[in-house]
């Protein structure tokens, strides 16, 4: 296997309002796995990953985003990304083992739109509930709750210096630019889709003036018909539902948007295709506004460009 760098998101941090009612909405409807409570926060994990936690909520004035993190290969890859960031530009500030739970120790750093990001190599591995031998495919009954994720599978950021956040992680991190949404008059980055793996994005950036603002995380499921059953969930539960189901143009993933009840934006997401770095990246413009973010009724929603935390 070919990555060795940056492998995937590995953590996402969100302030919200009312720590029990975001205990019921991720852990009861969304159906992910508490795996601890300590200091004002919960820790998640889906199903199917095997990293002790991969979601933090903390109890807040205000909603929003304290800072997301990626896994790396090994402490040598970590190592060379301290240097490579440090050599680009960017501040980094060392974390010792410990200072979050059962991981390793992390580099954290200001990315150009403001956001706080960590890289680490460790974390504590604790399994799937499957075996490595012999697994089988399905955990014990119980194990998928709620709309069932098997993964934390990317954010959108939104804040200023688009561009450079952009050519930060193609030059320092060694992402690929997957597409690109652009003003059809001025050919400036509205929107990049970027990827550390074979996943149509990793993590991807929205234009706003506002530094360090918050759009969505997303979880994935394994099928549209996951998807399908995770509306009737939001709709049973009342949960506040932006669009969807729907399918997006860019990655043409299928997808439902919805709100933590502190106002978070959520995503449930299945499908997209398969990205490799031969690929050419992809280019839409605002002509095509519409169909770019939703290809069904191909009507771009106000809000989907307007709410962030």
């Amino acid at each position: 296997m070919a990555i060795r760098g940056v492998l995937r998101i590995g953590e996402v941090a969100v302030r919200v309002l009312d720590l029990a009612a975001a205990a019921v909405h991720y852990g009861q409807y969304i159906g992910l796995q508490e795996m601890l409570r300590e200091n004002n926060r919960i820790y998640y994990k889906a199903w199917d990953e095997h990293d002790h936690h991969s979601v933090v909520v903390r109890e807040a004035d205000c909603a929003g985003l304290d800072y997301v993190a990626y896994k790396v290969h090994d402490e040598a890859v970590l190592v060379s990304f301290e240097a490579r960031i440090k050599a680009w530009g960017l501040d980094v500030e060392k974390l010792p083992a410990g200072s979050f739970p059962r991981s390793g120790r992390r580099i954290q750093f200001q990315l150009p739109g403001g956001h706080y990001m960590q890289l680490y190599a460790d974390k504590d591995r604790v399994g799937n509930s499957l075996p490595t031998r012999n697994p089988g495919v399905l955990p014990d009954e119980g194990v998928i709750r709620g709309m069932g994720p098997t993964r934390l599978d990317h954010v959108l950021l939104a804040g200023p210096n688009l561009a450079e956040s952009t050519r930060f992680f193609m030059e320092a991190l060694d992402f690929d630019l997957g597409e690109e949404l652009i003003d059809n008059d001025t050919g400036m980055q509205l929107g990049t889709f970027l990827c550390c793996s074979n996943k149509p994005h990793d993590i991807a950036f929205i234009l706003r003036e506002q530094a360090g603002k918050f759009h969505h995380m997303s979880f994935y499921l394994e099928s549209v018909n996951d998807v399908y059953h995770a509306g009737d969930i939001m709709g049973k539960h009342n949960i506040s539902v932006e669009v969807g189901p729907t399918r997006h143009g860019i990655t043409r993933g299928a997808t439902i948007y919805f709100y933590d009840p502190s106002g978070n934006r959520n995503e449930v997401f299945s499908g997209g295709y398969i990205h490799y770095p031969d690929r050419p990246h992809l280019t839409w413009d605002t002509t095509q506004l519409g169909h770019a973010a939703f290809a069904i009724d191909n009507q771009p929603r106000q809000s989907f460009f307007d709410v962030v935390t």
